[in-house]
């Protein structure tokens, strides 16, 4: 399978990496992180310039109806560049209102248009308190209230919640579950927003009888919520590998400055060996990345899931080994907030945790038909 990038793909890599090259550096990114805000409005308006927020809409709400491919090449350089802004939050918002969501609709396409514009951002409340990675472990619940429903439950990690103008819900209606936005000035809403320990933003949500709005109909249930936790899954995928190229690259520049005996520790051939093996876990998750991002739109629910928590369980581990012999290689430097290296192991482990660990996505491939009777 090829997976070489098309000319405009790569010209829209190097654009966004040049800007974030530019304007987007390591001190830069520091003062965002902890600015009160924890995101910055005009980055996000120059990301709106570049078509990022446009990337992931239908065209018919004014996007350019990227394909996660297309989003794999974005997020590959945001990750590079550790960015804080809520891109990944709304990108994972947009694709909940295109699978759930109803072209007719005109609310629907109304905070389509608006998303590709950059007015406003988005986020999915996938979990709640004691969840863990159980997306259907949803204790949400609506009722109807004439044309509305009143939600009431939480929601925990919510990833830029605070940030976001609207967030999609999942709750359950009569037993079942169906997604639901809400106005995040919705009357009855409690949001706490907090930095997680990557300096992203968080949020959790308490909603006491919140006016929503009911997406789609019987489409947008437990199956439109685990897609859209997939779609999530393989942009966090994609980010978590340009992450590991920029920490292989901190690493083997660090070692030719570092002195140890008299000459840099690049040169001694076990380190070399080790930075090696930290190169080809980066590769094996990206194989399985841009696989995952490829298999993403499989009509064959089954292959979809396979692939993406193949892909997580790689970039998983490779997220462990090469954060942690980048840890070593810097030695002290390595867990201190002045280098880059310490930050890109911190982002690595919370994608690592986020939407489900190693662990649950090997136990969620394992129990795939056709697992236990594969041949060896």
């Amino acid at each position: 399978m090829d997976f070489t990038f098309s000319d405009e793909q790569q010209q829209f890599a190097d654009a966004l990496r040049r800007y974030l090259d530019k304007s987007y550096g390591f001190e830069a990114r520091q003062a965002i992180v902890y600015s009160d805000a924890g995101v910055s409005d005009p980055h996000w308006a120059a990301f709106a310039e570049l078509g990022l927020t446009a990337l992931p809409v239908p065209e018919e709400q004014g996007g350019f109806n990227g394909s996660p491919v297309d989003m794999l090449v974005v997020m590959q350089e945001l990750g590079r560049a550790l960015v804080v802004e809520p891109y990944w939050a709304t990108a994972v918002g947009v694709e909940a209102l295109r699978i759930a969501g109803s072209s007719q609709d005109a609310e629907d396409a109304a905070l389509l248009e608006r998303a590709a514009q950059g007015e406003i951002k988005l986020a999915v409340a996938f979990h709640e308190p004691h969840a863990r990675y159980d997306l259907f472990a949803v204790e949400a619940t609506a009722r109807q209230q004439g044309e509305h429903y009143a939600l009431s439950g939480k929601k925990s990690i919510v990833l830029h919640g605070a940030q976001a103008h609207y967030w999609i819900v999942p709750a359950r209606l009569n037993g079942e579950i169906a997604l639901f936005v809400v106005a995040r000035d919705a009357a009855g809403t409690q949001v706490t927003d907090y930095r997680t320990i990557d300096g992203q933003r968080a949020a959790s949500l308490t909603f006491e009888g919140t006016t929503a709005r009911r997406l789609g109909s019987q489409h947008a249930g437990a199956a439109a919520l685990e897609q859209i936790a997939d779609y999530g899954t393989v942009l966090l995928c994609a980010e978590a590998v340009g992450a590991l190229d920029a920490l292989n690259h901190a690493t083997a520049e660090y070692t030719k400055t570092r002195q140890q005996f008299g000459q840099p520790i690049a040169r001694f051939q076990a380190l070399q060996h080790r930075m090696v093996e930290m190169l080809i876990h980066a590769e094996q998750a990206r194989s399985l990345t841009y696989l995952a991002a490829v298999r993403y739109a499989s009509v064959d629910a089954d292959e979809r899931r396979r692939a993406v928590s193949a892909a997580k369980v790689r970039v998983g581990q490779a997220a462990r080994f090469v954060g942690q012999q980048a840890v070593q290689l810097h030695g002290g430097m390595g867990v201190t907030n002045e280098v880059a290296a310490a930050h890109l192991f911190k982002r690595l482990a919370i994608i690592e945790t986020t939407l489900g660990d190693v662990d649950h996505h090997l136990e969620r491939f394992a129990a795939l038909p056709g697992f236990a009777t594969a041949e060896v």
